[in-house]
């Protein structure tokens, strides 16, 4: 009887110590965030990874296209949820991506566009791009963690998962696991940053500031996954991802934040004994 007293009680001190510990966390991200706002809204110059060339009205027209396509595929994607993704779909949606990509990449050039200066691909280095999105990342989780957890005490939490986790989850191949881990770890981080941070983003604070393009990018980021019980978290997500390349002026740090989120989840997915749910 001693000796369970003393587990229970080495328990619920243990409980303690983690949720102080969580509790100091989520308020160590929300200054580092904020400073990284505060950072990005005092600045005078043209913020770094940017060229002396901006982003016009042939660059809206084609971002409202772009804006408008996703809002048809979210709508489509909602009016049948029950849905199934596999891997041909999956592979068509890649390759329909990618030619969206070398389009958008082609009319840029054609209108003059250096994509390296504009992107900040050579502005830091590997190694700090690395740690960078590295600790970027993990001050993030905080935030997701809480806004996740914020939604299922409001709306409870749902059933469903997203389509690619659901893919993962039920592949029975190692080849389909490997295809999609590719997807999700080295293309689609490269893919949505693009689309998302490097040129929506780009185009909306150009014509609306930074404060409002960031919150419709992460809208639009959020609702492109069309998982609902995801949203919130899926804009918090968006939000840390634009606010480390506006800051940075690099999209290298928001793909590595991706990809690394991804990795982890993946890596969740995998291996569910060891990490909680």
């Amino acid at each position: 009887m001693a000796s369970d007293s003393l587990f229970a009680a080495l328990g619920a001190a243990t409980n303690d110590v983690l949720n102080v510990f969580f509790l100091f966390y989520i308020l160590a991200s929300i200054l580092v965030y904020i400073s990284l706002i505060w950072q990005i809204s005092v600045r005078t110059s043209v913020p770094a990874g940017e060229s002396g060339k901006r982003f016009g009205l042939p660059e809206a027209i084609l971002a409202a296209v772009l804006v408008s396509l996703l809002l048809r595929g979210i709508s489509a994607s909602v009016s049948r949820p029950s849905a199934q993704v596999d891997a041909r779909d999956l592979l068509a949606n890649l390759l329909l991506t990618f030619a969206l990509v070398l389009f958008i990449v082609a009319f840029l050039r054609f209108r003059g566009f250096d994509l390296s200066s504009l992107g900040g691909f050579f502005k830091i280095s590997f190694l700090r791009v690395l740690s960078t999105g590295t600790i970027l990342l993990f001050f993030a989780y905080s935030l997701i963690s809480l806004s996740e957890l914020i939604t299922q005490r409001l709306f409870g939490s749902g059933s469903s998962k997203q389509s690619i986790v659901e893919l993962f989850s039920g592949s029975r191949t190692i080849e389909q696991r490997i295809m999609i881990i590719v997807f999700a770890v080295a293309i689609a981080p490269v893919v949505e940053e693009f689309l998302f941070r490097f040129f929506l983003y780009g185009v909306l604070k150009r014509y609306f500031g930074r404060f409002l393009g960031l919150t419709v990018n992460a809208l639009l980021f959020a609702a492109a996954h069309t998982h609902l019980p995801s949203f919130v978290p899926l804009f918090i997500l968006g939000s840390c991802f634009t606010i480390a390349y506006e800051w940075s002026g690099s999209i290298l740090v928001s793909m590595t934040m991706h990809a690394l989120f991804n990795s982890v989840s993946l890596t969740a997915l995998a291996f569910p004994e060891l990490f909680p749910q």
